[in-house]
């Protein structure tokens, strides 16, 4: 298992030292953390790390992501954005992902041909590919390179190789945009975007890592790991968690018994 591991590092780091110069779509995530750290050891200087910093991104997440690149001694620009102002994205459809990536990658790729960097790259890596993900089509219709993904890496080798290169990153929860927290055909607004935000921040106080709170109007869906669902409903716990996300604006608070489960909304448009 080592050995298949470090086969498949050598494999990533021999296809990051064929690109001339890199921008890396960084997320702070533990996926985009492992691929510019392996991309700083391969290319120095001549990689650099491009945070899309949006409203479908917590101001936890962007704080990580800025002291991450910081560690790593990566040359870091945070790009403002707005894919909130775009109607195909508000709206909401099942497609959302798709048009949003276009916008992101589009602005990247701007940045990054600014800086005189023909290529760019994500972190998606083999375990994504069987997930839905219309990004990842925008992704490769727009050239955007998956290095991870030709060097065969899953998240749990991320992980481990993460662990032994000491990035802070290899134990992290798995992160997904604030938008992915409202049902299909929903509008996105900054309101729900803000309550969830918020929400989440008050379930992380609480100890609660991993949780996700899903927007379905006035209802909150709490989604936490499985372990932590008996946790919820210690009475003082479970008072907390109501009055706090009933402060932030939500009338009712569900908890989910399935617990969190990745991707949980995509169901809605499964066959």
């Amino acid at each position: 298992m080592i050995d298949l591991i470090a086969g498949k590092k050598k494999r990533l780091m021999e296809i990051l030292e064929g690109y001339p110069a890199l921008a890396v779509a960084f997320s702070g995530g533990v996926d985009s953390t492992f691929l510019l750290a392996a991309a700083k050891a391969a290319l120095g200087d001549r990689v650099s790390a491009v945070t899309a910093d949006s409203p479908i991104h917590s101001r936890r997440e962007m704080r990580e992501a800025l002291a991450t690149a910081k560690a790593l001694g990566v040359h870091h620009i945070m790009v403002p954005f707005e894919e909130i102002m775009a109607p195909g994205f508000v709206a909401n459809p099942p497609e959302r992902c798709y048009t949003c990536k276009q916008l992101i990658f589009a602005e990247i790729m701007r940045v990054a041909a600014s800086l005189g960097i023909e290529q760019v790259a994500h972190g998606v890596n083999m375990d994504d590919l069987g997930d839905y993900r219309p990004g990842l089509k925008a992704a490769e219709e727009m050239g955007v390179a998956a290095p991870l993904v030709e060097a065969g890496l899953t998240k749990s080798d991320i992980r481990a190789l993460s662990r032994r290169m000491q990035l802070p990153t290899w134990n992290k929860p798995s992160m997904a945009c604030l938008a992915s927290r409202i049902p299909y055909g929903r509008p996105i607004t900054r309101e729900a975007l803000r309550m969830v935000e918020t929400a989440e921040d008050a379930l992380l106080q609480l100890g609660f890592d991993g949780c996700r709170v899903r927007h379905h109007g006035s209802v909150a869906r709490v989604e936490v790991a499985p372990g932590d669902l008996k946790r919820t409903l210690h009475p003082a716990v479970r008072a907390e968690i109501l009055k706090r996300l009933k402060t932030i604006g939500f009338k009712h608070i569900a908890i989910d018994l399935e617990g969190y489960v990745a991707g949980s909304l995509n169901r809605s448009i499964e066959p």
